[in-house]
C-alpha cells in the first residue's frame, strides 16, 4: 500500500499518463473491447493480429487525447476526472448494458435528484470506489518529477508522435478490417470510456446552452373545435411511463397483468412503437408534428405542439404530473400541476407518490369543468426503474418473489419480472380508478368522456444482459420500443364506432401517428391534421372532424 501514501512514488508526466491511459484502456474500456472483440470473431474470416492491435490503437490515441490536457497543474485532475467518470460508465454499462451516447446524455442532465438518487446503491458505491476512487487516490499522491518548461514540451511530443505514429501505422495495416466494422458496427464507439460520452457532452452543449434560440412557429393559428351536439367533452390522457407491452395482458402476455380494465371495455392496440427510447426523447417527440426520422427535439420545442394548437382551439388544457421529471417543454405553454410528494400524503414517501395520488385531482377537476371541452394529461411515474418496488403500494403486491431493491441486476430473473409485473398491474388499477371516474360523470353529468393511455417508452429486464432503458434506438430491442396503447369511451355517449376501433386495433402504429390521434379524440379541427395519418379516422360516426371540410387539411413537412 506505499503507492496510496503521499510523495513516495514520484513519475514524470509522460510515465503517469502512460499507466493511467493504460488503466483506462485494458480495465475501464473492457465492455468496448469485448463487444468489439465479439464483432470481429463474428466474421468468416479474422485476423488474431488484427484483434490484437484494436487495445493499442485505443491507447495511442487515448494519450493523445489527454496529452493535451497534460500541464503540471492540470493533468492530475483531468486524469482523476477520466478515472471517476470511467469507473461511473463502466459500472453502467457492465450491469445494465447502458450506452453514454447523445440521448442518454441528454436522460442524464434533464433527469431530476430523486430520479438519479435511485440508481444509488451499496454494489455502485463499492464498485466506483474500488475502479474509480482507489486509482484516483494514488493519482492524487503520486509526485511529478520537475522539469524545465522546455523539457517538458519535448517529453510530451515525443509521447505524441509515438502515438501518432502508433495509429498511422496500425491504420495503415488493418484499414480494411477498422472501415468494415465501423460500418456494420456503428454502436462500437458509444462503448469507448470516455470519450463517447465527452463527445455527447459536447454536441449537447453545443445544442442547448450556445446555439441561437430559434423562433417560434406557428404551424396553425386558427384551429377550431367541432361543435354540433352541445354536449361537454372530456378526454384523459394518459401517459405511461417505462411501460412495455410484452408484460400487458392485453398484449397476449401469460401473466394477469391486466385484471381491471380488461373487464371495462379497454380496446387495446397491440402493434404500437415508440419514437424513442427514453422520456426526455419519446415525450415531445409524441406531442409534436414530427415523425421519427425527421424529429429534432430542438425545432420541435420552438413550434406548436399537439396540446398546443388543442388549447388554441378553444379547449380546457391542465396538465397534471406525478413524474418528477419535467414534460420535457411539452407543457410549457399550459396550466400544470404537480403532485406534492410530501409524507403527509399517505400515497408518497418524501420522494416519490404512487400514481394513486393522480384520482384527487383528476376527480376535483371533473367536479369543476369550466369548458365545454377539456382536456387533462395525466402523467405517471407508472413504472419507471430501478426502484420497481417504489411504484405499488403493499397491498398491490401481487407477484412474489419481488425485488425489493435498487441493484436490479443482483435480483434473480423471476424476482425482477414480478417486481416489474407489479408496476403493470398497478397501472392497471389506476387506469380503471380513471375510467371509473369518467363513466361515473358521464352518466351523471351527460358528458362524452374518454380516456387514452399510452407509453413513453419500453424497459429491458435482463433480455441479452440489458437492463432498463435509452439504448441508441438504432439497435435497441423491441422491449423498449413496443409499447402499449389503450383506448376507452363511454359506450353510450362517443361518436366513435368501438367496434371499428377493435377491428382495427392491430394494425401498425406508432407515436408518429399520435398528433393526429389526439386532435380526432379531442375534436379539433386543424390544417396540420393529417386524416392518412390517424388510424382513429375511419372509426368517426357523422358530423365529426372525421367528416368535416378536409380540403383545408395538409401535410406537414
Amino acid at each position: 500500500m506505499k503507492f496510496f501514501r503521499p510523495n513516495t512514488v514520484s513519475l514524470t508526466i509522460n510515465q503517469l499518463l502512460l499507466l493511467v491511459c493504460s488503466y483506462i484502456v485494458l480495465v475501464l474500456n473492457l465492455p468496448f473491447i469485448v463487444k468489439t472483440s465479439e464483432a470481429v470473431t463474428q466474421l468468416s474470416q479474422f485476423s488474431w493480429l488484427f484483434l490484437g492491435s484494436v487495445p493499442l490503437f485505443l491507447l495511442s490515441l487515448t494519450l493523445i487525447i489527454q496529452s493535451v490536457f497534460s500541464f503540471r497543474f492540470l493533468v492530475k485532475p483531468v486524469l482523476i476526472l477520466s478515472v471517476m467518470l470511467s469507473a461511473v460508465i463502466f459500472y453502467c454499462t457492465f450491469n445494465y448494458g447502458t450506452v453514454f451516447d447523445y440521448g442518454m446524455v441528454q436522460n442524464i442532465i434533464e433527469t431530476d435528484s430523486a430520479e438519479a438518487v435511485s440508481y444509488l446503491n451499496l454494489p455502485a458505491v463499492v464498485f466506483v470506489g474500488l475502479l474509480g476512487g482507489l486509482p484516483a487516490v494514488a493519482i492524487a499522491r503520486v509526485r511529478l518529477v520537475e522539469k524545465s518548461a522546455l523539457k517538458e514540451c519535448v517529453a510530451r511530443l515525443k509521447l505524441v508522435a509515438m502515438s501518432l505514429g502508433s495509429v498511422v501505422l496500425i491504420a495503415v495495416m488493418f484499414y480494411s478490417n477498422y472501415a468494415s466494422i465501423g460500418r456494420n458496427n456503428r454502436e462500437l464507439v458509444g462503448y469507448i470510456t470516455p470519450y463517447a460520452m465527452y463527445d455527447s457532452i459536447y454536441k449537447y452543449s453545443q445544442r442547448h446552452y450556445f446555439a441561437e434560440p430559434l423562433p417560434y412557429r406557428v404551424i396553425d393559428a386558427n384551429p377550431t373545435l367541432v361543435r354540433h351536439d352541445g354536449k361537454k367533452r372530456v378526454t384523459v390522457m394518459v401517459l405511461g411511463e417505462t411501460a412495455r407491452a410484452q408484460n400487458f395482458a392485453l398484449n397476449g402476455y401469460d401473466k394477469p397483468t391486466n385484471p381491471y380494465t380488461r373487464r371495462q371495455g379497454v380496446i387495446y392496440f397491440s402493434n404500437v412503437i415508440s419514437c424513442g427510447t427514453a422520456t426526455a426523447v419519446s415525450v415531445p417527440c409524441m406531442f409534436s408534428r414530427f415523425n421519427h426520422d425527421d424529429y429534432d427535439k430542438r425545432i420541435a420545442n420552438a413550434q406548436q405542439n399537439a396540446l398546443d394548437i388543442i388549447h388554441l382551439a378553444g379547449t380546457d388544457v391542465t396538465w397534471i404530473s406525478n413524474n418528477n421529471g419535467s414534460c420535457k417543454g411539452v407543457c410549457n405553454r399550459l396550466k400544470t400541476m404537480h403532485i406534492n410528494t410530501d409524507k403527509a400524503n399517505p400515497l408518497c414517501d418524501g420522494e416519490f407518490c404512487f400514481d394513486e395520488a393522480l384520482l384527487g385531482p383528476l376527480e376535483e377537476k371533473l367536479q369543476s369543468l369550466t369548458s365545454d371541452n377539456t382536456l387533462i394529461v395525466l402523467h405517471m411515474i407508472g413504472s419507471h426503474g430501478p426502484t420497481y418496488f417504489r411504484r405499488y403500494p403493499k397491498d398491490k403486491r401481487v407477484f412474489t418473489p419481488d425485488c425489493q431493491r435498487s441493484d436490479i441486476q443482483n435480483c434473480s430473473h423471476e424476482q425482477l419480472v414480478n417486481t416489474y409485473d407489479n408496476t403493470i398491474a398497478y397501472t392497471d388499477y389506476v387506469l380503471s380508478q380513471i375510467i371509473t371516474r369518467l363513466d361515473s360523470a358521464s352518466e351523471a353529468q351527460g358528458i362524452e368522456t374518454s380516456m387514452i393511455y399510452m407509453s413513453d417508452h419500453g424497459e429491458s429486464l435482463g433480455e441479452s444482459g440489458i437492463y432498463l432503458h435509452g439504448l441508441p434506438y438504432a439497435f435497441a430491442p423491441n422491449e423498449q420500443t413496443h409499447v402499449p396503447l389503450m383506448f376507452w369511451a363511454n359506450a353510450g355517449q362517443t361518436e366513435f364506432d368501438l367496434n371499428c376501433l377493435s377491428h382495427t386495433s392491430k394494425a401498425p402504429v406508432s407515436h408518429d401517428n399520435f398528433f393526429d390521434v389526439l386532435l380526432n379524440v379531442t375534436q379539433v379541427q386543424s390544417s396540420v391534421y393529417q386524416p392518412n395519418n390517424d388510424p382513429f379516422f375511419n372509426c368517426k360516426n357523422a358530423g365529426t372532424i372525421a367528416q368535416a371540410d378536409l380540403q383545408s387539411t395538409k401535410r406537414y413537412d
